[in-house]
């Protein structure tokens, strides 16, 4: 294994009714409180009530509206209310989206400039305004990591950004709130768990074997349990597994031990999210296929070899690229079976913007140190094979 390090320190409270602890949990930080969610979910669920009834001596400021792709606007508007109102904690409640508009806020709020600098990381911050978040979507990982992805329309750029001190301090997660979730938004935000198990798994590092499993194990939670959730949305069993899982798959210990290697799918994905303002999981789940096939050679074939036979548990087979392929294949069926649309057209999406997207990938994410190098002809072609 290589040398790393590893830690996070975020504070999981995981279970039924963990709410209640909120208030012993924001009162470390102050009583000025900014309380950030995305549409009218979490008053449909109750959730919003319940904050304010267990907030009620705390200042209580809103953000809400943040978009499923957050947008450097919400982030502009969060920042103005924790300038005029000293806010003390941020409190994210919502999926991924909305904990990475917190995470660039509790930034932009020491910042006299405009928040954009700190995504496109020509400003580094270096103190923000402590986050507390209530998980209500199974996706993104962000409740126990330090990055935020942020979209600018204006630019059609969708970037990345890690910043450590934005860590959320306490993060809590209660699969009873995924319940309501739609079925589209449970199969995509699972695509993208799967996608960043993925996008650390297949890795030219030969020798961190514990961590494969690691990999091998949440891949497999997620295929067992997507369905069931699908079928059954109130399935205890089956919501605090996928919760669980998408915490575990981006809070570093995946990439443990590992090369450190840029992402492939994800920055092609942005590019599509950035233009059409696209679901990110959905994006993931058609890429991630026509990825597999694109850079399936003999290369890689002991690696989608291993995949095969430890994760769809297909049996041994001397012919590797045949194995590997059904896997491919398997992946493909899985997404579809789930309700993922599976092509790009099925989104109203054509070859009109392949060229700048393809551009604009291998310029934001340095393609070509990613475990397959990629140069703009191979996502165009990863684009077309979509379709």
């Amino acid at each position: 294994m290589n040398n790393f390090n590893f830690h996070v320190s975020t504070e999981i409270l995981f279970g039924k009714g963990r709410i209640n602890e909120l208030p012993k949990v924001l009162k470390k930080y102050g009583k000025n409180v900014l309380l950030v969610y995305g549409g009218k979910s979490i008053k449909v669920n109750k959730i919003y009530n319940k904050i304010n009834e267990l907030l009620t001596s705390f200042n209580i400021y809103e953000l809400s509206g943040v978009e499923p792709n957050p947008r450097i606007e919400s982030v502009r508007d969060g920042v103005k209310i924790c300038k005029e109102n000293k806010i003390d904690v941020i409190l994210a409640v919502g999926g991924g989206s909305v904990i990475d508009c917190a995470k660039v806020t509790a930034c932009g709020a020491f910042y006299n400039g405009d928040a954009w600098d700190i995504v496109k990381q020509t400003f580094k911050p270096e103190k923000a305004i402590p986050i507390v978040t209530v998980l209500t979507l199974a996706a993104t990982g962000s409740e126990m990591n330090s990055s935020a992805v942020i979209t600018n329309f204006e630019t059609n750029e969708k970037l990345g950004v890690t910043i450590p001190i934005t860590l959320p301090k306490t993060s809590i997660l209660d699969p009873t709130y995924l319940f309501t979730l739609p079925a589209i938004q449970t199969a995509a935000g699972t695509a993208d768990i799967m996608s960043h198990i993925f996008e650390v798994y297949f890795n030219n590092s030969k020798t961190a074997f514990v961590t494969d499993r690691f990999c091998e194990s949440l891949l497999k939670t997620c295929i067992k349990y997507l369905p069931i959730a699908l079928k059954e949305p109130d399935n205890y069993e089956a919501r605090s597994n996928l919760m669980w899982a998408g915490s575990l798959a981006i809070n570093g210990l995946c990439a443990c031990g590992k090369f450190d290697e840029s992402w492939s799918c994800h920055p092609i994905e942005h590019q599509l999210s950035a233009y059409y303002d696209i679901t990110h999981g959905t994006g993931l789940a058609i890429l991630t296929p026509h990825w597999m096939r694109y850079i399936l050679s003999e290369k890689t074939v002991d690696k989608f070899d291993e995949y095969a036979k430890n994760v769809w548990n297909l049996p041994e087979n001397k012919d590797k690229m045949f194995l590997a392929n059904q896997a491919i294949d398997l992946t493909e069926q899985f997404f579809k079976k789930c309700g993922i649309p599976m092509t790009l057209s099925e989104l109203g999406i054509d070859d009109s913007k392949f060229e700048i997207m393809a551009q604009k990938a291998v310029k934001a994410r340095n393609l070509q140190n990613a475990y397959i190098p990629l140069k703009e002809d191979d996502i165009i072609q990863i684009f077309k094979n979509s379709l």
